[in-house]
């Protein structure tokens, strides 16, 4: 297998929070780094200019909207075109919000649907060419309530729970070429805009170690799934303080 040093790692969402904490440990790894973005342009540029001033050449920032029909082929074309090559894929973009049942309509389905399920697929679907000849892997960004019902977001529960299953089929369809795996987040970083003092205490009264993760805490579970795990595959690593149980 090639050494980890040497690869290219393509982060989809990459640019901000949990993202671009993920970035920043795989390019610390020595990998060259793809940094997605959507909406955050500022932030994929900034990121990618600290990134380069430690090691030129290393990474690049490509713009893409997920839900657009074919873009993730052509993200992927893009970052193999950048590098010339891929060994990791980090499907991390993701749409967050509640679908109460009396609001719910199909722009959210489609866009909670589409950037938590439908787009990391047909990523992997573009990328299999690439991880397989590099013998890479794949790190899908789940949730713990993939598993755990979160009240009011049944549509985000939903597809987190399909990209669970997708990585698991895919850990037996991509073997022993590519491995597959995912990281379950607990609550690592508050949603935007952050809830009231009183939910925040709430939740944290129901995590054991009684804190928020940081987003450092799932960027290094993500490092050792695609560099460190090599016989590791269709599993899913929770990292939630406990919160599970």
């Amino acid at each position: 297998m090639t050494e980890p040093t040497s690869g290219v790692a393509l982060v989809t969402g990459g640019a901000r929070r949990i993202g671009a904490a993920i970035s920043r440990a795989l390019h610390g790894a020595g990998m060259r780094v793809v940094v997605h973005y959507n909406r955050s342009r500022e932030s994929a540029e900034a990121l990618c200019s600290e990134l380069e001033a430690t090691r030129p050449g290393s990474a690049i920032a490509i713009h893409g909207d997920l839900l657009e029909a074919g873009a993730p082929r052509r993200l992927v074309t893009a970052a193999v075109a950048a590098f010339g090559r891929l060994d990791t894929l980090v499907n991390n973009a993701s749409s967050f919000y509640p679908t109460p049942l009396d609001a719910l309509d199909e722009r959210m389905w489609d866009d909670l649907v589409g950037t938590n399920l439908k787009a990391p697929l047909l990523l992997i679907q573009a990328a299999e060419r690439w991880l397989s000849e590099s013998g890479g892997s794949v790190v899908n960004l789940a949730d713990i309530h993939a598993e755990r019902p979160l009240p009011g977001h049944a549509v985000y529960g939903a597809a987190k729970a399909g990209l669970v299953m997708v990585t698991r089929v895919l850990a037996r369809d991509l073997a022993p070429r590519v491995r597959v795996n995912a990281v379950a987040p607990g609550a690592i970083l508050w949603p935007e805009p952050e809830p009231e003092p009183h939910a925040q205490e709430r939740l944290l009264a129901g995590v054991p170690l009684g804190r928020l993760g940081e987003p450092a805490d799932i960027a290094r579970a993500v490092r050792y799934l695609a560099l460190e795990a090599h016989y590791t595959t269709g599993h899913v690593l929770t990292v939630d303080g406990g919160r599970a149980l």
